[in-house]
């Protein structure tokens, strides 16, 4: 069903835009999500979203989707909202009052699409402002990598920044470790290698964190995931962020440290011609 004109929503494969009260994704946030642009019918990435959505499920103990039936859900969709952006999420289906999940669980399947962002084209070609934020996030490496459906943290932290001219926001862990922005991954480049803080305690694991690390080194380029504080963004020669939807953007500012060439960055954006939309 249309959920507006460039809406759909299918829920467990029929055409739908309710989900039960007792779903355990609305009761308690007990699910997992991902996101990523369909250009010309095709869901860009694809595999690796399945694969992370398989990755966290396992971790979650969420019992996946037939991936033929989740296949079969996203190509009928996307057929229908040709440019748009996918959001798929699992939740562990309807439940009873109270933590325990049920036994057995039905998971619970929802494909969403949406608008492309109307990002400017500025943000891409000479970057964007990149502030820190007042929130920083919890520490539980039972969690961390996840792209679980409780988005608190970057909710409070997204309404504490109310600059219109601040883009990004990047956030700490609670012993002032650097660990992503606000809705991207964070890569801090000098002397060609690449750096992306370690997210084995919090943050989420980001599909286009992971292709960029492999087209990085499929190009020869140093990558190292590593504890960073803050002065490894300020001293770094470039700085990007990335996210299934940008895909990369390149930092121009950082409070009052200022970059004005991102040659790398541009040397991996300029890889990725299929988000040219």
């Amino acid at each position: 069903m249309r959920v507006a004109d460039q809406y759909l929503a299918f829920v467990n494969g029929v055409p739908e835009s309710k989900i039960a009260l007792t779903d355990r994704g609305f009761q308690y946030g007990d699910g997992i999500f991902t996101t990523l642009p369909v250009i010309r019918e095709q869901p860009v990435l694809l595999g690796r979203h399945i694969a992370r959505l398989q990755r966290d499920c396992a971790r979650l103990s969420i019992s996946f989707p037939d991936e033929h039936v989740l296949r079969r859900e996203i190509e009928t969709i996307c057929r229908q909202s040709s440019d748009s952006v996918l959001k798929i999420m699992l939740t562990r289906g309807s439940g009873g009052r109270g933590y325990r999940p049920p036994l057995p669980g039905a998971t619970t399947r929802v494909l969403t699409t949406h608008p492309l962002p109307n990002y400017p084209e500025a943000y891409r070609q000479t970057g964007i402002r990149l502030a820190r934020s007042e929130i920083n996030l919890a520490i539980n490496p039972v969690l961390a990598g996840i792209k679980h459906m409780n988005r608190l943290e970057q909710i409070l932290a997204r309404s504490a920044c109310s600059d219109p001219d601040i883009q990004e926001i990047l956030m700490l862990d609670v012993e002032d470790y650097v660990v992503e922005a606000g809705m991207s991954n964070i890569f801090a480049v000098r002397d060609k290698l690449l750096q992306t803080p370690l997210l084995d305690r919090c943050g989420v694991s980001g599909v286009m964190r992971a292709h960029v690390i492999d087209i990085a080194q499929a190009m020869g380029l140093r990558v190292e995931e590593t504890r960073m504080r803050v002065e490894s963004i300020q001293q770094a020669e470039e700085v990007f962020l990335t996210n299934s939807l940008f895909p990369i953007w390149p930092v121009r500012c950082f409070e009052s440290r200022r970059y004005d060439s991102w040659p790398v960055t541009r040397l991996l954006l300029d890889s990725m011609p299929e988000w040219r939309f």
